[in-house]
């Protein structure tokens, strides 16, 4: 009877020991799928990831930081720390680098391949930053960041400094811009970093450059092999160009010395630009600071501007303008236009350019059409204007021409309800100039606390000048505006037809 009591015991503890073991393999493979699922589903915006041969194997699990579990500790125990890890990785994984690509920004070796790599893989996620980081100098040949596949919220975070080539060979037969983003959603660019356009290049009446010894010297295999000896193309690009693009915003940074426009925006909504520095010297040809074109709904405040042409160009197609608190100088001042080039049709309209300072430029505030064109420009405030030295600060010009000679020509852009309130300061040349079509008078032009003096005191070198421009004076202007005249244009009875005008 003992006997049969060992036994049944026996066989009781070897029954407890196997369901024991049993019930652990059952249990262990769910702790392994939830860790797997919760703790170490890896990132796919991780730029380590994306370079890691093998990713996404079925059976192989990869830590957010590009190493895999087992490298770091058993896939059994997953610490609080390895969770802490993964997520302060998760929160950086969408950052990319241009080091990381093999960027080598000493100024010397090409770093395009780098920036079109970065871009690529930043393009795949949403809100993603592209580095571009301080304490660096990248020359990049041109450029365009491209969507419209890419995700949207993208940052272009630019802290250290971008070059162009100064070589020929590196232009082609000539290229409209250098760097360019093209038909994107939801588009930043940000930081304290410099895109350099090496403009000088362009601008000296010398076809030749001669780059400095610390350049001509360098002979790594990185470095890009540049013609210092050739003749540069005709054609100037743009340093910044944004395309098509909706939800744009540029902050912070500084473009300087662009071979022509600094910073365009084409075929763009929604656009802010704020705290920009544009550098490049006054009598640089050509070189725009912020040139519009074809854009709506655009907001331009903070932004310091120094350049060779207009401080602010506002083109065809562009409504909904908003330019506020900007310092212009040297430069052309703010300017619309010139519109209707080549008999073309020009809509332009819902501008306010206020707060804004302009010191030793050509002109203040300006509207330019050429004759022959059609279409118009309406709904325009000019307001808190301060100009220092500068040669005209109010002006309307309807027979706009920059060669020696232009044709005339019956139709025109209508030009209607500009308002100027609050314009002072001191000037060279002519405090205002109207000069408005004959067959399309200026309409509905309001001045309102006019104040401008003479550099030279009690003395101004030019009277106001109107042509074909009515309006209204609301307060007493200095010096008297008294050519503007009253009401609306009358001919024989009826009111002037225009044979361009408004066809907006």
């Amino acid at each position: 009877m003992s006997n049969f009591k060992q036994s049944s015991l026996g066989l009781t503890l070897i029954v407890l020991i196997a369901f024991s073991v049993w019930s652990s393999s059952l249990l262990e493979p769910c702790e392994a799928r939830k860790g797997k699922h919760h703790q170490w589903r890896p990132n796919r915006g991780s730029p380590s990831l994306r370079q890691k041969k093998g990713y996404g194997g079925r059976h192989q699990r990869y830590h957010p930081l590009g190493h895999t579990v087992s490298a770091l500790k058993s896939d059994s125990y997953i610490t609080p720390e390895d969770t802490a890890v993964s997520t302060a990785a998760q929160k950086n994984s969408a950052v990319y680098n241009v080091l990381d690509y093999g960027a080598k920004g000493d100024g010397k070796a090409d770093d395009t391949k780098a920036f079109e790599a970065a871009w690529a893989a930043a393009c795949k996620v949403q809100a993603s930053t592209v580095n571009v980081p301080s304490g660096s100098v990248f020359l990049v040949q041109p450029i365009s960041f491209s969507g419209p596949n890419c995700q949207t919220d993208i940052v272009f975070q630019l802290d250290g400094k971008i070059i162009a080539p100064t070589g020929a060979g590196a232009w082609g037969s000539g290229l409209l811009q250098w760097i360019e983003f093209t038909k994107l959603e939801k588009l930043t660019i940000r930081g304290k970093g410099v895109i350099d356009g090496q403009g000088s290049v362009w601008w000296n009446d010398s076809p030749t450059y001669n780059p400095t010894d610390e350049t001509a010297d360098n002979s790594s295999e990185d470095s890009i092999v540049e013609s210092y000896s050739g003749k540069m193309p005709g054609t100037r690009p743009t340093a910044l160009r944004f395309y098509g693009s909706n939800g744009v915003t540029v902050t912070g940074i500084t473009i300087q010395n662009s071979p022509q426009t600094h910073l365009k925006f084409d075929s763009c909504t929604n656009v802010q630009v704020s705290a920009v520095t544009v550098s490049s010297p006054g009598d640089s040809p050509n070189t725009d600071g912020i040139h519009l074109q074809n854009s709506q709904d655009v907001v331009i405040s903070g932004a310091s501007l120094a350049c060779g042409d207009d401080c602010i160009s506002i083109q065809t197609g562009c409504s909904n303008v908003f330019i506020h608190n900007v310092n212009c100088g040297p430069g052309h001042g703010v300017s619309i236009g010139g519109l209707g080039k080549d008999d073309t049709k020009a809509c332009v309209s819902n501008i306010t350019v206020r707060d804004v300072k302009m010191q030793n430029t050509l002109n203040g505030v300006r509207i330019k059409t050429w004759q022959g064109g059609s279409g118009s420009v309406k709904n325009v405030m000019f307001a808190n204007i301060q100009v220092s030295e500068v040669e005209f600060p109010i002006m309307i010009d309807q027979f706009y021409c920059d060669k020696s000679h232009c044709a005339n020509k019956t139709s025109a852009v209508a030009v209607s309800g500009i308002n100027y309130i609050n314009i002072q300061g001191t000037y060279t040349s002519k405090p205002a100039h109207f000069a408005c079509s004959d067959s399309t008078p200026c309409t509905g032009v309001s001045l309102d606390t006019i104040n401008l003096k003479s550099v030279q005191s009690g003395n101004h070198l030019y009277d106001p000048f109107c042509w074909e421009a009515y309006g209204e004076l609301k307060t007493n202007t200095v010096p008297p505006i008294d050519c503007l005249m009253k009401g609306k244009p009358y001919s024989s009875g009826s009111t002037v037809q225009s044979k361009g005008g408004d066809y907006c």
